[in-house]
């Protein structure tokens, strides 16, 4: 089953690309952050699923919990991690397990975590003392929704799943878990990743709108870690140090042909079983940790590698840089990849972005996919900005500036991007 998903995965992404060439990214509030522009060594590394309040499999730490065991191995080399939990799923019943090896191995009709039948060693409501530990020891914690139901239809692998009925929906689950963590512990999370990075949901929405609502930044990756896919060994033993070896040689491979290889990149780790109900993760991290360090890597939270940039291409040597990360944080500026693009042209439709309030732009656009179903990405920025006539009532939002409205605007005739930016009064 392994193999099925590794050679599905991999025909999906040549089908993309043969329907759909470019993958169209538009500026937006909400931007998936799979890495950031630096030349520092410095990168990131994410833990879903957990916490795990179950031992590692097989069992070679004493009981220990999985979580514990990452936690004591993230603290021997001195890094920190982002923990991207999940609430509770000892709702997602009725269910069976599904076949070993695949991926329902936990739940045909929902997820179960850390397994099917065991919901209640798992999660952040069940698991306290882990939570703490993690808050205590400077680990970031993300939302990776309460009961983990996908937020969509995903045919392929997920046929027989249930998924949440819309963006209503899927925000009361996420909002379940961030008031959990804010009333507890006081923690406010601002990053969420969603179950199994479905994005689409079925009432037009998707996961973006959802994070807006949240006000999140939507947490990716760029490099997995390898953990949660099972070897097709039959042997338990062999199969366990084959998972290991296809989490730490990729690493190692990679910084041998390049040191810098991993410079502002997002790592994605497991906090749980694979689909065969190993953890390689609590015995390969260890070692993909010390061949970090020995290439003089820092590894830290995702929140902690954004401060070293937001942006997935500008870095701290642009000289625009400053300005840049003081708008982003009130305005839509950076494409749905993390991207600016200064140096190309700005259309109508993304300087609307720029100008039209948050709340405003968001309403609109609400109201007129809750009305069809679908939007453009700019619809309610250029309803708002045509109304305070900033805009022409004929401008369409794909075409290029031309002029900028003077109360908001030094002079400029740079209508790139970064013109644009550089000349915009704050």
């Amino acid at each position: 089953m392994s193999l099925i998903v590794k050679v599905g995965k991999k025909g999906k992404r040549i089908l993309k690309r043969i329907l759909k060439p470019t993958e169209k990214h538009y500026v937006c509030y909400t931007r998936r952050i799979e890495r950031v522009k630096t030349d520092q060594r410095i990168c990131a590394m994410t833990f879903d699923d957990g916490p795990m309040g179950m031992p590692a499999s097989p069992d070679r730490f004493g009981g220990k919990t999985l979580t514990d065991v990452l936690l004591d191995t993230m603290a021997e080399y001195g890094a920190k991690g982002s923990f991207d939990v999940v609430g509770d799923t000892s709702a997602n019943y009725p269910d069976q397990a599904g076949k070993l090896g695949s991926a329902a191995w936990g739940g045909i009709k929902f997820d179960h975590y850390p397994d099917i039948y065991c919901d209640d060693k798992g999660g952040a409501e069940h698991n306290d003392r882990l939570i703490r530990r993690m808050l205590e020891e400077g680990h970031q914690i993300t939302n990776h929704s309460y009961r983990h139901i996908i937020f969509g239809k995903k045919p392929f692998v997920y046929g027989a799943r249930e998924y949440l009925a819309g963006l209503d929906a899927a925000v009361e689950d996420l909002d379940r878990l961030h008031q959990l963590m804010k009333t507890r512990y006081g923690y406010t999370m601002m990053l969420s990743r969603p179950p199994h990075y479905v994005d689409k949901m079925t009432d037009g929405f998707t996961s973006y709108d959802a994070y807006d609502r949240m006000e999140y930044q939507y947490m990716a990756a760029s490099f997995d870690g390898a953990g949660w896919l099972p070897s097709t060994h039959t042997d338990p033993e062999e199969a366990l140090q084959a998972e290991v070896r296809a989490m730490i040689e990729p690493i190692r491979n990679a910084l041998e042909k390049d040191p810098d290889f991993f410079c502002g990149q997002i790592i994605f780790q497991k906090d749980g079983y694979n689909m065969a109900k190993r953890t390689p993760v609590a015995f390969a991290l260890g070692e993909q940790l010390k061949v970090l360090k020995e290439y003089g890597y820092r590894v830290v939270s995702v929140g902690e590698l954004m401060e070293e940039s937001p942006f997935a291409d500008v870095g701290r040597d642009d000289p625009l840089f400053d300005k840049l990360t003081e708008l982003v944080k009130e305005h839509a500026i950076v494409f749905s990849d993390n991207r600016l693009r200064l140096e190309d042209k700005m259309t109508i439709g993304e300087l609307a972005m720029l100008l039209s309030p948050k709340k405003e732009t968001l309403e609109r656009r609400a109201a007129i996919v809750r009305k069809h179903k679908k939007a453009g990405a700019y619809d309610g920025a250029m309803s708002w900005c045509k109304e305070q006539k900033m805009i022409p009532v004929s401008a369409k939002a794909e075409q290029m500036v031309i002029a900028l409205p003077d109360r908001y605007f030094e002079v400029t005739s740079d209508f790139t991007r970064r013109g644009v930016y550089a000349a915009y009064r704050m």
